[in-house]
């Protein structure tokens, strides 16, 4: 590695990506930065995990990538919003690390899976690691919000088996919500679409902001007429990364904000199954 680049630390592997790390890179020079998004030679890792059932089929290994283009108000990671809080990981470093659990992953039927952050911040580096995953049978997903999947060619969405879609909000209630118009996303979806790609619709359930079921309703007619949609999660809002935001001394507008209840969880899934959709 350059020496413009920091040491790396012995270990990618976190207990949990609710773990607050920050600066891991701090001391990279700019154009180090520059050079590695560009090129995806190295990316900026928050950290990985590796157990999990919850992003994707299977149990995975995630690498949760730094860098995000969005500001959600309810993010439970907004430590991963700064490339430069994750730490450099050489691409080679990345595949061998995935490399030591892929034979573990096939007997789970279980694969790999690119989280973030928003790792399309960092979509070279992104494509390559999928791409090494796939060379060594692993299946291969990216949780996104597909603001930047343009990027893609139509051969690099080939390296995503699956794509995990944030589906964040609707109408003019998703500019407060993230910060971003939701065009982009949609049009990214379509695409998708056009292309038979598989996609898991993510839909995070906020009491008081996101249960209207107007929003739930245009986002579920929308992934309906996609044709590609294999499944909605509804996710629960909790508040485990509340502290983050207290320690980087962010304003947190839903430190009063409950879990939701079981009931309007399901009468949520239940808005999305009137459109034919399986929701869990």
């Amino acid at each position: 590695m350059s020496a413009e680049a920091p040491t790396p630390q012995d270990t990618l592997e976190a207990k949990s990506p609710f773990e607050l790390r920050v600066n891991q890179s701090g001391g990279a020079k700019e154009s180090f930065v520059k050079k590695s998004i560009e090129t995806g030679d190295v990316g900026f890792l928050h950290s990985f995990t590796t157990g999990s059932a919850v992003d994707g089929p299977g149990i995975r290994v995630v690498a949760w990538t730094a860098g995000c283009n969005w500001r959600c108000r309810y993010c439970h990671n907004p430590d991963t919003w700064t490339v430069t809080n994750g730490m450099a990981v050489p691409l080679e470093r990345a595949v061998d690390e995935l490399r030591k659990y892929r034979r573990g992953l096939k007997v789970m039927s279980g694969g790999f899976t690119m989280s973030g952050g928003e790792p399309l911040m960092q979509d070279r580096f992104s494509v390559r690691l999928c791409a090494a995953a796939k060379n060594m049978g692993v299946h291969t997903a990216i949780e996104t919000n597909g603001y930047l999947g343009d990027r893609l060619s139509d051969a690099e969405l080939d390296q995503f088996d699956l794509v995990l879609l944030g589906l964040k909000s609707w109408g003019e209630a998703h500019q407060d919500l993230t910060g971003k118009e939701m065009g982009p996303t949609l049009d990214f979806a379509r695409r998708l679409a056009a292309r038979k790609r598989p996609i898991w619709v993510r839909y995070v359930l906020v009491p008081g902001l996101t249960e209207n079921r107007e929003i739930v309703a245009g986002i579920a007619k929308f992934a309906a007429g996609l044709g590609n949609v294999e499944r909605v999660e509804v996710l629960p809002f909790h508040q485990m990364g509340r502290y983050k935001w207290e320690k980087l001394g962010l304003k947190y507008s839903l430190e009063d904000t409950k879990a939701p209840s079981n009931e309007l969880a399901e009468a949520t899934c239940k808005l999305f199954r009137a459109e034919g959709l399986e929701a869990y």
